[in-house]
């Protein structure tokens, strides 16, 4: 069992051949309403790849809420772990697509409702999970109580350091595998002036680079695994595409290099179609 802890957002999409200036008004393309959230997005990732997943988190009583339960029951996600709140918004993130990139601006709505309290009634979920997957979406203070559970039960953890944000020194033992990309490894890196520390961030960092593939350190050197070569449609969920391939191919025993390879061919199909979790490839398209 593969368990995410994290957000659930409804992605409002907007298509547009003109990059507006602060205060201009231009037409757009086209505008979608597409299920995302970083946590929800790596819960499909992984689903879509055949693995036994369950979500964490909380969504409104609105529309917003209503439809993305429907719609993780269709992925084949366990929902029971995920609450509904009376008089609450589903979080959301407007993001604009232009020239094949993006722009992101998130409201959080109910996933800042999830404290240190609503993990703890969640912890016999995470001990019996074979990897979990986190990211820095919900509030910190909760990410901190699921790392020293899933500690506390030898289970293994994939933190996603996005949004960015320093991680905590004593976070370290409690994570198997960061994965930022080169912004944020900078970032972390940057962060711990000690060289023992910064040597054992350096041993967890699986940097995502773009089409420019991924990297990962063994015994203080780097294992660069080169991306496929796709022509990008639309880069929105990636790298939780990576993420929740990588926890698949590492759950099923595969070494870090194989599980890295994997993940980037599933992040690298993902960039062909429209949208964060619509893009996800199944395990079928893969191998193909």
């Amino acid at each position: 069992m593969l368990t995410v802890i994290g957000s659930i957002n409804m992605d409002l999409v907007t298509l547009t051949n003109i990059n507006p200036s602060m205060g201009e008004t231009v037409m757009g393309e086209s505008f979608l309403t597409i299920p995302g959230g970083k946590g929800a997005n790596q819960a499909v990732a992984a689903a879509k790849l055949g693995a036994d997943v369950k979500m964490i988190g909380k969504v409104g009583d609105d529309l917003f809420g209503k439809e993305y339960m429907e719609y993780f029951q269709r992925q084949s996600i366990n929902v029971e772990k995920i609450s509904v709140e009376k008089g609450e918004k589903t979080g959301i993130a407007s993001i604009t697509v232009y020239q094949n990139d993006n722009k992101i601006i998130v409201v959080p709505g109910a996933n800042h409702l999830i404290t240190p309290e609503v993990i703890d009634s969640y912890k016999e979920d995470i001990l019996q999970s074979s990897w979990l997957l986190l990211q820095l979406e919900i509030p910190l203070a909760a990410v901190e109580r699921a790392l020293e559970i899933a500690k506390s039960g030898n289970v293994k953890v994939i933190l996603n350091p996005a949004p960015f944000h320093h991680i905590p020194e004593h976070w370290l033992e409690k994570i198997t595998y960061l994965t930022p990309n080169e912004y944020e490894a900078e970032q972390l890196l940057n962060a711990y002036s000690n060289e023992q520390i910064g040597n054992r961030v350096r041993e967890k960092l699986v940097i995502t680079k773009g089409d420019e593939g991924a990297e990962f350190f063994n015994e203080g050197k780097i294992v660069h695994i080169p991306a496929m070569k796709v022509e990008a449609v639309d880069t929105t969920g990636a790298g939780d595409t990576f993420n929740g391939a990588l926890a698949v191919a590492l759950s099923e025993g595969n070494t870090l290099e194989q599980a890295v390879a994997f993940a980037i061919k599933a992040a690298g199909l993902s960039v062909m179609k429209l949208g964060a979790q619509s893009g996800m490839p199944t395990r079928e398209e893969i191998s193909e």
